[in-house]
């Protein structure tokens, strides 16, 4: 465990470096969990991180990723996340569950790019979105599995980018 806390601020920087070379980025935000009593990465289902982020053009299509960093102790093949997307007038444009898989259901390997026993996770959520109001969004995280704590979710957060035909 000491040796994943070590390693953390390592994994942040390179994050930041490989996010920041992208043009098309608009927005990436990313927030660590913990528990109401504070232990660490624990996603409980009281917590709702909210990513409000800036629509600079109506005419631009956009690609909304959320992002997972979990621990090999994750207990679940995937994720259930449901999003709440709230425009600049304060009314909702969008709600959905998300179904992320963070391993392979039949193998058990864990998928998205880790090192160790973290791993990283970017998933398409909403592709090709149209805002059709200049202003700041907002969108809210919920965990949707059938467990209050939910374990070994070691970060959410939410990529916003212009949207390009070879979207990942």
């Amino acid at each position: 465990m000491r040796t994943l806390l070590r390693l953390l601020p390592a994994f942040s920087l390179l994050g930041l470096s490989l996010t920041a070379c992208d043009p098309g980025q608009v927005y990436e935000k990313n927030i660590d969990l913990k528990s109401p009593s504070g232990v660490p990465y624990v996603w409980a289902v009281q917590e709702k991180p909210t990513f409000e982020f800036e629509i600079p053009d109506t005419t631009q299509r956009y690609d909304v990723y959320f992002n997972v960093r979990n621990a090999s102790g994750y207990e679940y093949y995937n994720l259930y996340v449901k999003h709440t997307l709230t425009g600049p007038d304060g009314k909702p444009i969008s709600r959905l569950l998300h179904q992320m898989l963070l391993m392979d259901p039949q193998t058990g390997e864990p998928r998205g790019n880790g090192t160790g026993d973290i791993y990283d996770h970017q998933f398409l959520a909403l592709p090709n979105q149209h805002f059709s109001q200049t202003g700041p969004y907002k969108i809210m995280l919920e965990q949707y599995m059938r467990q209050d704590q939910l374990p070994n979710i070691m970060a959410v957060g939410v990529r916003v980018s212009k949207h390009t035909t070879a979207a990942k």
